[in-house]
């Protein structure tokens, strides 16, 4: 290493830094030491050309921590990832941070961009974090948003669901299989600082008002994904409202809505729709607590995000939108697990 410095005129930690492809060197640079060493035949010609190419890109996912059963499968799904990576791949790391706290996203943006070419996150629709967001974007880091998007000229792309087509359909859903054409409906969602909680929300109620004019929406409730909020929402729904023939949760923790359906005795009687296909709502769809579940594939989520990440490393076209196929799931379809 000593002699590529010197032959490259560059320092040992530089040398250290492009043959272990770490960020933070010029190109030309890069190939001047690569260069150096082909010659002093320290690397075959196939290993100078493969790091000749662009390196992957250092991505962060950040996650809001809580208890969504969704949010933290595809928590374990990014970490798993981490563990395997080789030397050719993008090096992913994820963090949860605070969830529906803006600071503290915003906080977590700026901190990670120190290492990170990308930043994936879930996006609280906040002045905090687009503060940030165009900060880090500014400084030359790649912003991906995932599931609840912040369009703003700084970000680079939203990979998610359309999510007031999303509201649509559980409004359509949830309207056709109601048994009463006349009856109270309501909403449980985690908040609606997360721009995707509210777009479902307004979809929803445009799908209704078209199309089931008799369901009244009684409102929404922001249970936060805590599933003892949750509950705590739904038998108080429940209670107050006699009428009531149907639940859409917008969010995560169905587990806390199925509680309170079951100990008032109107589990399979009201209608319950919810996100996210985990352990928990496999088992609510099973029983037939829940009645259908809108899902987007964490795996293909993951994969299209990196994806977006190492065409922006690469200088590829790219689109500011990367859509998720929804899924419905049923008791009847539910996929192995």
């Amino acid at each position: 290493m000593t002699d590529i410095a010197e032959t490259a005129h560059v320092s040992l930690a530089t040398v250290d830094r492009v043959l272990n492809r770490r960020k933070g060197v010029k190109a030309r640079t890069v190939q001047r030491v690569l260069d150096a060493a082909l010659q002093l035949g320290y690397m075959s010609e196939a290993e100078h050309e493969r790091l000749s190419r662009p390196r992957p890109p250092n991505v962060v996912f950040l996650l809001p921590m809580g208890g969504n059963p969704y949010l933290r499968l595809f928590g374990e799904k990014v970490r798993a990832l981490a563990r395997t990576t080789s030397r050719d791949d993008a090096q992913v790391r994820c963090y949860f941070i605070e969830s529906f706290d803006a600071g503290a996203l915003a906080s977590a943006i700026r901190h990670h961009a120190g290492w990170a070419d990308g930043i994936a996150f879930m996006a609280i629709d906040h002045p905090l974090v687009r503060e940030a967001t165009q900060e880090v974007a500014a400084a030359g880091r790649r912003v991906v948003t995932i599931i609840s998007d912040l369009p703003l000229p700084g970000r680079d792309a939203f990979v998610g669901l359309d999510n007031q087509a999303v509201g649509r359909t559980a409004g359509y859903l949830l309207g056709r299989f109601c048994r009463a054409e006349a009856g109270s409906v309501a909403l449980v969602a985690g908040s609606r600082n997360y721009r995707a909680h509210a777009e479902r929300e307004m979809g929803f109620l445009g799908l209704l008002e078209e199309n089931h004019p008799r369901l009244k929406v009684v409102g929404m409730r922001e249970g936060h994904d805590d599933r003892d909020e949750n509950y705590r929402l739904a038998t108080s729904l429940i209670e107050q409202n006699e009428d009531l023939v149907g639940i859409y949760n917008v969010g995560g923790s169905s587990d806390g809505i199925a509680r309170a359906l079951r100990e008032k005795g109107v589990a399979g009687k009201i209608i319950f729709i919810g996100h996210g296909l985990t352990a928990d709502t496999r088992k609510l769809l099973i029983d037939g607590t829940m009645d259908a579940v809108i899902n987007s594939d964490p795996d293909a989520m993951l994969s299209s995000t990196l994806r977006i990440f190492d065409d922006l490393q690469r200088g590829a076209a790219l689109q500011a939108n990367a859509p998720v196929k929804m899924d419905i799931i049923f008791r009847e379809n539910i996929p192995l697990a």
